[in-house]
């Protein structure tokens, strides 16, 4: 593997902050390098594409993150492939661990369906720079299309996490969180913690009648507030609302101009250079020694290399951010449920490009759409192939095992061989002990256990 392939493996790799600092480093090496300060989309051909453009662009700007609509501008060249088995270079550029690793780790363990994680990740994305979870769930349950049941179910248990108080809605459950924790949240605290806005307003004496205590307890309960942490996301360096920056965005067309969506580079997140030709003809021109010229040249070529290197990077991610939104398609529609089982292997085949660059591609970059900003990687869930070739997420067929078991008969508790049957015959061919295996995640008992439960019910309810 040469080092330019090596370097082009790296820049893919790279998050778009990572991607800034790495270019700024670079400007400071090659004097032939400049930042392209003022870089403009080009002019749209006809007036067709000027009101695709408007609507376009006013379809972002309405959307909660900072879009950016134009396209990169630097000149497309080079045959750049970013192939290679060199597995050195899988690893992150960061060896830090970022709020967002910390938590997605949890989340991980947490949670066994693939839906739930996504959802997860998307809540990772919208805290703040305190950690603090303040979106209304009901826009989540829109942009989601998911079931009020299942948001609340995540929310509840993302929010025992490690820093304690994430994902918090306010300071005021930021706090009670951590004095739970700490078996501390009485009455009295509960009432002062409804109305901390007193403290900042130094109304003690009112704040000590709103918790029915003495002056002496209140500033014992103050000091006890002086302990905690109010900003949980603090002790991590790199914040979550930096590393959720869309690297590609996506819209839907209206019908007049085609429908479906549209993806595009976030260009407004690239650093864009140019190469000074202006000095490097002057330099050139100018007498100097062998070793002055070979440097010149050197530095031309890695400028010129630079450059393609960042618009081919910038186009593989498009490319495979484009074949994605096709493939989920029906998620993007109509919500979670409908997320498609998919593999790297899936995407590496339709576009032509090898599965290790998907991998790169798909970690640690986000796309912006009207359902949220999500990593890449998220979109790919494990699935089952039926015998007539259809595919089965294993979310959707955990869901289908609950529904089964959910509505037995308490007198003719189903097997797990009879559940292997039943599936079959919808087209799902699948293992037995598989079945079992995904009662397990749900923690729904065996057959007999459920046999002895809903007996013990039915004689309770006599």
């Amino acid at each position: 593997m040469t080092p330019q392939l090596q370097q082009a493996i790296k820049l893919l790799q790279l998050s778009n902050i990572e991607l800034a600092e790495f270019v700024e480093e670079e400007l400071e090496k090659n004097p032939l390098l400049e930042k392209d300060e003022n870089a403009q989309e080009s002019e749209p051909k006809g007036e067709e594409e000027a009101v695709a453009k408007d609507e376009i662009e006013a379809a972002f700007e309405s959307q909660d993150f900072d879009a950016g609509s134009s396209i990169s501008n630097s000149s497309s060249g080079g045959d750049l492939k970013f192939e290679g088995n060199d597995t050195g270079f899988e690893n992150r550029i960061s060896t830090e661990k970022s709020l967002r690793e910390h938590l997605m780790d949890q989340i991980n363990m947490a949670f066994s369906y693939e839906r739930d994680r996504i959802i997860g990740a998307l809540l990772i994305d919208r805290l703040d720079e305190s950690g603090y979870l303040r979106d209304d769930p009901q826009i989540l349950i829109e942009r989601l299309g998911c079931s009020e049941e299942r948001i609340t179910a995540i929310l509840s248990r993302i929010k025992q996490f490690s820093p304690t108080g994430v994902f918090a809605r306010d300071l005021s459950e930021c706090l009670a969180l951590q004095l739970e924790e700490q078996g501390n949240l009485d009455a009295p605290m509960k009432l002062f913690l409804e109305n901390i806005s007193m403290l900042g307003d130094y109304d003690f004496k009112g704040l000590a009648e709103k918790c029915g205590v003495n002056d002496t307890y209140l500033m014992d309960m103050v000091e006890e507030i002086k302990h905690l942490n109010p900003k949980p996301a603090a002790e991590f360096d790199h914040l979550v609302v930096q590393t959720a920056i869309p690297d590609a965005l996506m819209k839907r067309m209206p019908k007049n101009l085609g429908g479906g969506w549209r993806v595009e580079i976030n260009s407004e997140t690239l650093p864009k250079v140019l190469i000074n030709q202006e000095y490097y003809t002057q330099v050139s021109q100018s007498s100097m020694g062998k070793k002055d010229r070979e440097y010149i040249t050197n530095q031309l070529s890695s400028a010129n290399w630079l450059v393609r290197a960042m618009d081919q990077r910038a186009q593989t991610i498009l490319k495979v951010a484009s074949e994605l939104v096709e493939q989920q398609d029906a998620f993007f529609n109509y919500g979670i449920e409908f997320l498609k089982p998919l593999t790297l292997k899936d995407i590496a085949e339709e576009i032509d490009m090898h599965e290790s660059t998907v991998s790169r591609v798909t970690t640690n970059k986000y796309i912006g759409t009207p359902r949220g900003i999500f990593e890449l990687k998220f979109f790919f869930s494990s699935g089952l192939v039926s015998e007539g070739g259809a595919v089965h997420s294993s979310e959707a067929i955990r869901a289908r095992i609950k529904s089964l078991i959910d509505s037995e008969d308490p007198k003719k508790i189903l097997s797990d061989d009879k559940i292997v049957s039943m599936l079959k015959s919808e087209g799902i061919d699948i293992a037995r002990r598989t079945i079992a295996k995904y009662r397990e995640t749900m923690h729904i008992g065996s057959s007999v256990q459920r046999r002895k439960q809903k007996k013990a019910q039915i004689n309770d309810a006599g």
